[in-house]
């Protein structure tokens, strides 16, 4: 009777997801009061919004539900607490912000973390002398990182702990200075699931108050099992190159990193301002006021972990990382993907798209009126590999990094054209459409790799098997390798390319991908050389990737979808033929319909009815202009509702 009662107690546990937990949000001061919309909530559930100004130097501002609004704290002083008019509001979907945290046209950067078992947790107590003295915590497993400041009392440190330290050293926040020994800041009492210890003068004097902000590691707890990690603590040593890699089993979107064997600042990076493969990191120091700087030491994800280089040689750091999200299979297309066709003006740093976080975008010139759109027709990118580099997908150049004032990740929503006017993105009169991605299980994930020269294979976070999977070399110029399940593992696709499908053991190793990896032969994993691969899948009601045979006339592709397909991609499989797409941005009507050619550099063409829409996905017409519904004909195609 328990174990059927502990069962269904276990059936009927809501599932955690980071995205509902943790966020990164990027915003622009508007010069009064402003609401910061990120889906956590703080009302209901609390926790702490920690906010930095990029652009200017300016003080780091902390605040949490537990002391109230306006209750603010700085990471880079020993100040105590302050009442300031800067974060008036927690709400059940982000907070307010005002006054000094949202100067008129300023930058800034905010982390909130809520409060969550095995995830994050935030203590207050008043000190009463004695040592030691046990806390009671809710965080539900033993914290691996612990902050830990007196809010009435200016002059005392920001205290740290963490797990790869002893229970005798401790870390100050606000100072760039090594490990301290043999203080008893924690009782000498290492932490449990219950309860965190203090000890001493300056982390329990009699009638100061104190703030915790507790940290989990690899507790679980989070993802629709409950065994998904989400944050870890731990530490790593470069070499004699000063170099690193660390495994998490995920891949990071957020990490802080402090050397501890000798002086050394407290590094904050996320994927948000960037931490790209290619370019510099854009850094935030914990203990500092200093605006945000490109460089120091460079931190790139993977997809289980993050790699370090140009650091200090054998130097040893500690970390705190929190897993990329989303972790929760998306349930709209509208989530996911976003097209948008628009006309260019000309003008720096525009704002093109307003509902998808981007991760990956694929641009189109419809009237490749200009050379550079002659050359290259349409691009795609993405934040993994960085704003500066994009590949051309009518070609099969290495990456380009020429364009690196053009293309900008750094937002919330879509992307803008940079801080250079020019043809590339934006062009007076010229046409273009832009088609947002974001990852999500299930739907998208984009890995890169570098290459051993011989068969493996390469981890991904898509969380289902990939049904269709884009492969391009980065660093050499090379075919883009396209994989579609029903094509099969023994043949391959050029993206770049009419051509039916090839056959070679070496593109895909004869090998199926799997849930957690897919296989690259040496045509796709060449020595040192750098890749890129973007993964697509089936999701019901969000995405089809699927084949037809054709009928000669017209029939209906169902997809599964309510309001019909918003992307289509087509090529043919049984003789040459384009990669068309078309998109509702432009039109999918009845009736004649805009269509690009992935693999041309011509402009758009719209003088064919070669797709008519349909509720549950799309209509393919035999028309001799596209003939993508030949009789007998074999095709494939993805489509996004």
């Amino acid at each position: 009777m328990l174990a059927k009662q502990l069962q269904g107690a276990a059936k009927s546990a809501v599932a955690q997801y980071i995205e509902d937990t943790f966020s990164t949000y990027l915003y622009t001061g508007n010069g009064s009061t402003q609401t910061i919309t990120n889906g956590i909530d703080l009302s209901g559930k609390g926790g702490f919004v920690w906010l930095k100004r990029r652009d200017a130097v300016d003080s780091h501002a902390l605040y949490d539900t537990v002391r109230g609004v306006n209750k603010q704290l700085v990471s880079n002083t020993t100040a105590a607490e302050s009442t300031t008019d800067r974060l008036p509001a927690f709400n059940s979907t982000g907070f307010n912000v005002a006054s000094g945290m949202n100067t008129n046209a300023a930058t800034y950067a905010s982390w909130t973390f809520r409060k969550q078992a095995k995830f994050f947790d935030v203590v207050t107590y008043t000190g009463d002398g004695s040592n030691p003295r046990a806390i009671p915590h809710s965080l539900g497993s033993v914290p691996g990182f612990i902050i830990l400041k007196c809010s009435s009392t200016s002059a005392t440190d920001w205290f740290c702990y963490h797990r790869s330290l002893s229970n005798t050293q401790s870390l100050n926040l606000n100072q760039t200075t090594a490990v301290e020994s043999g203080t008893t800041i924690w009782g000498s009492t290492t932490p449990t699931s219950t309860n965190f210890t203090v000890g001493n003068v300056n982390s329990n004097t009699s009638g100061r108050t104190y703030v915790a902000y507790l940290f989990a590691h690899d507790a679980g707890g989070f993802g629709a099992a409950g065994t998904d990690n989400v944050i870890s603590c731990g530490s790593f040593t470069t070499d004699g190159s000063g170099n690193a890699t660390v495994t998490l089993g995920y891949e990071p979107q957020w990490v802080m990193t402090k050397r501890t064997d000798s002086t050394g600042v407290w590094s904050m990076f996320d994927v948000m301002r960037g931490m790209p493969l290619s370019g510099s990191n854009q850094l935030i120091e914990a203990q500092s006021s200093a605006a945000e700087t490109a460089g120091g030491q460079s931190l790139k994800p993977t997809a289980t972990g993050f790699i370090v280089t140009g650091s200090n040689a054998s130097a040893t750091f500690i970390y705190i990382a929190i897993r990329r999200g989303p972790m929760r299979t998306p349930t709209s297309g509208t989530s996911v993907f976003e097209p948008v066709a628009y006309t260019g003006n000309n003008t720096t740093q525009r704002q093109i798209g307003s509902t998808v976080l981007l991760d990956a975008l694929l641009l189109s010139c419809r009237t490749a009126n200009s050379t550079s759109w002659t050359t290259y027709a349409q691009f795609m990118g993405d934040r993994l590999r960085g704003a500066n580099v994009m590949l051309a997908t009518s070609r099969t150049d290495a990456e380009t990094g020429s364009w690196a004032t053009y293309f900008n990740y750094d937002t919330n929503v879509g992307w803008d054209t940079g801080s250079a006017t020019q043809g590339y993105n934006n062009a007076t009169g010229s046409t273009f459409v832009s088609y947002a991605f974001r990852r999500a299980p299930g739907f998208f994930d984009v890995v890169c790799y570098t290459g051993t020269g011989s068969a493996t294979t390469i981890t991904h976070n898509l969380a289902s098997v990939p049904e269709l999977m884009i492969v391009k070399t980065r660093s050499t110029a090379d075919f883009w390798y396209v994989y579609h399940k029903d094509v099969g593992n023994t043949k391959y696709l050029q993206l770049q390319s009419t051509a039916a499908p090839a056959t070679s053991s070496v593109v895909w190793n004869n090998t199926t991908p799997t849930s957690s990896v897919f296989s690259a032969g040496v045509a796709t994993n060449g020595s040192g050389v750098t890749h890129v691969a973007y993964l697509f899948a089936t999701v019901a009601g969000v995405s089809k990737v699927g084949s037809y045979t054709g009928n000669g006339s017209n029939q209906t592709i169902n997809c599964g979808f309510t309001a019909g397909a918003r992307f289509i991609m087509i090529k043919r499989t049984d003789s040459t033929g384009d990669w068309y797409v078309w998109d509702t941005a432009r039109g999918i009507v009845s009736g004649n319909d805009p269509r690009l050619s992935l693999n041309s550099t011509a402009a758009e063409v719209t003088t064919d009815d070669t797709i008519d829409p349909d509720n549950s996905g799309f209509i393919v017409n035999q028309v001799a202009a596209t003939n993508v519904n030949v009789s007998s004909a074999t095709y494939i195609f993805l489509a996004i509702a």
